[in-house]
C-alpha cells in the first residue's frame, strides 16, 4: 500500500549541542483503567492495590492507584520520543514518589535540563510529574546521553494491546444471579470429574441445589479420587445413564427440579428423555445457545444453533431464533439484534440459506417472530464488523453490531463456536431452550468456569420460568 508523504508523522530529536541548561519539554497523559491493566500485564505486577477495587478501598489510599513505575515510564516516553528524542541513551534515574496516581488523573511530565557535561556529552534532567490539581506525584533526576547527530524518522505506531479479563467477565455474569434463590437441579449421570466438579462448583456459588442422579458408588468414587466434596448434594442412585436421564426428566415434569444439567452421557440420550415427557414440551423446537464473551467484541454474543439441530427447516429456524431472542431478553437485552448468517449478504437463489434468511426477516415483519430486530442474509464479517459494513455500504440496524448470530446449520454453527473459543480466546457457556425446563449442556472440554457460567444461565432461565408460571396462574385465577 502506498502512503502519501503528507500523511506521515515524524519524530525529530534535539541534539546535545541544541540543548541548554533551563530548556525543557512536557508530555500530557490521562491515566485510564486500561493503562493500569496493560502495565500490570506487561510488567507482571498484579499487586491488588492496582487491580482489585475491594482490596484497594481498604488500603490507606482508599481506591485503586496506578503503579508508581507507570509514571516513570511516561518520563522515559518523553525522553525517547521528544526531548531529546530518538538516539537518546537513558543512563540512570533517581525517583521519589510523593502522591498516588488514580484513574482519571491527567499527568503533566516536565523534563528540564539542569546540567551539561561537555566533555562526556551528557546531561542531567530534572523530572517533575504533576496531576491536574498541580500536585507533585513524582520527581527526580535523570542522567542521559543525548544524540549528537540530528535525526528525523517516521513515527511508528505502537502495537495495539487488547485487554481481556475472562475472570472479570465471569464475575459480571455471576453478579446477574446475585440475590436469586438457588434451585434444585437434576445433574444427569455425573460420573466423570468434569461434570461432577462443575455441578458442585455451581452449588458452592449458591446457584443450584444439586440432585446427583446416577450410580451412587461410581459417583462417590469419582468424588473421592478427584477430591470433590459432595456436601449438600442429594444422590439418587440408578443403574445407568438411560435410567438417570429418564428419572431426571420425570422429576422435571413433576416440578421436583427446575433445572436439568448434563453429566457424562450423550446429549441425544438426555434430550430423548426430555422429549418423552409431554409436560416438558412447550410446542417449540428445542435449540441450543452459546453465549460468548469475545476479547475483540464489545459485548456478549449468542450463537445458535450449534449443538442440536443438524439441518433445520425454515420453521425450525424460526423457533431457534425465537428461543434465542427470549434468552437474550432474560439476559437484559430488550430488543436483541439478530444477524441471520450465510456466506454472502445478498439473496442468492443458488445458496438456500440466503432464501431462508430473507423469509425469516419477512416473518419477523409479520409478527411470526417477536421481540428482536432481524436482518439477513449477512456474512459473518458484516454481522460483527462496522468496518466491513462501511466498506460494503450495507444499510442495516443489525449489521456490524449483532447480539445473536443465527447460523444456517449445525456444522457451520459448531465451527463458528469452536473458532471463537479456540482461535479468538472467547469464554463461553451454553443452554438448551424450548422445553419447560432449562437444560445446562456442557462439553467434556469445558473448564470449571464455563460449567458454572452455564449454571448461571440456567438459573436465570429458571427464575424467568417461575415468573411466567406465576403470571399465568394469576391470569387464570
Amino acid at each position: 500500500m502506498n502512503t502519501n508523504a503528507s500523511d506521515i508523522e515524524w519524530m525529530e530529536n534535539v541534539t546535545y549541542d541544541e540543548l541548554s541548561v533551563g530548556s525543557s519539554a512536557r508530555l500530557l497523559r490521562t491515566v485510564t483503567l486500561e493503562d493500569i491493566q496493560a502495565f500490570a500485564a506487561v510488567s507482571g505486577d498484579i499487586n491488588p492495590a492496582h487491580l482489585n477495587p475491594e482490596y484497594a478501598d481498604a488500603t490507606m489510599f482508599h481506591g485503586v492507584i496506578a503503579h508508581g513505575m507507570l509514571g516513570a515510564a511516561l518520563i522515559s516516553a518523553l525522553f525517547g520520543t521528544q526531548f531529546p528524542g530518538p538516539g537518546t541513551i537513558y543512563l540512570g534515574q533517581e525517583l521519589k514518589f510523593t502522591k498516588p496516581v488514580r484513574i482519571g488523573d491527567t499527568l503533566t511530565v516536565l523534563a528540564t535540563v539542569s546540567e551539561k557535561d561537555d566533555e562526556k556529552k551528557r546531561v542531567k534532567m530534572s523530572c517533575l510529574v504533576t496531576n491536574q490539581k498541580g500536585e507533585t506525584v513524582l520527581k527526580g533526576d535523570a542522567n542521559l546521553m543525548p544524540p549528537t547527530q540530528k535525526v528525523r524518522v517516521p513515527k511508528v505506531n505502537a502495537p495495539q494491546i487488547q485487554l481481556f479479563d475472562p475472570e472479570a467477565r465471569f464475575n459480571d455474569l455471576l453478579a446477574r444471579a446475585e440475590g436469586l434463590e438457588a434451585v434444585r437441579c437434576a445433574v444427569v449421570h455425573p460420573c466423570d470429574e468434569g461434570s461432577l466438579s462443575g455441578a458442585m462448583d455451581a452449588a458452592s456459588h449458591g446457584l443450584i441445589k444439586p440432585v446427583l442422579i446416577g450410580p451412587e458408588g461410581r459417583i462417590r468414587r469419582v468424588a473421592e479420587e478427584a477430591g470433590i466434596s459432595l456436601e449438600g448434594a442429594e444422590i439418587v442412585s440408578v443403574e445407568h445413564s438411560h435410567a438417570a436421564a429418564e428419572l431426571a426428566a420425570a422429576m422435571a415434569a413433576r416440578r421436583e427440579v427446575e433445572i436439568v444439567m448434563k453429566g457424562s452421557l450423550h446429549t441425544d440420550e438426555m434430550l430423548k428423555a426430555i422429549l418423552a415427557q409431554p409436560a416438558l414440551r412447550s410446542g417449540r423446537r428445542l435449540s441450543h445457545v452459546f453465549r460468548f464473551d469475545v476479547p475483540l467484541y464489545p459485548k456478549p454474543i449468542i450463537v445458535t444453533d450449534a449443538a442440536i439441530n443438524i439441518q433445520p427447516t425454515l420453521a425450525e429456524k424460526a423457533d431457534i431464533i425465537q428461543n434465542a431472542i427470549e434468552f437474550a431478553r432474560i439476559m437484559g437485552n430488550e430488543q436483541p439484534k439478530v444477524a441471520i448468517l450465510s456466506a454472502v449478504e445478498t439473496v442468492t437463489p443458488s445458496i438456500p440459506s440466503t432464501i431462508d434468511a430473507a423469509a425469516l426477516c419477512k416473518m419477523a415483519d409479520r409478527g411470526q417472530i417477536k421481540g428482536g430486530l432481524l436482518d439477513g442474509p449477512l456474512a459473518f464479517d458484516n454481522a460483527i464488523s462496522m468496518e466491513a459494513v462501511r466498506i460494503k455500504g450495507i444499510a442495516s440496524d443489525v449489521a456490524g453490531q449483532a447480539d445473536i448470530l443465527a447460523v444456517p446449520n449445525l456444522e457451520s454453527g459448531n465451527m463458528v463456536a469452536k473458532q471463537l473459543e479456540y482461535m479468538a480466546g472467547a469464554s463461553g457457556s451454553g443452554l438448551v431452550l424450548g422445553a419447560r425446563v432449562p437444560i445446562a449442556l456442557t462439553s467434556r472440554a469445558d473448564g470449571p468456569m464455563a460449567r458454572v457460567a452455564s449454571a448461571v444461565l440456567a438459573l436465570l432461565a429458571a427464575h424467568d420460568q417461575r415468573k411466567r408460571q406465576a403470571e399465568n396462574a394469576w391470569k387464570h385465577s
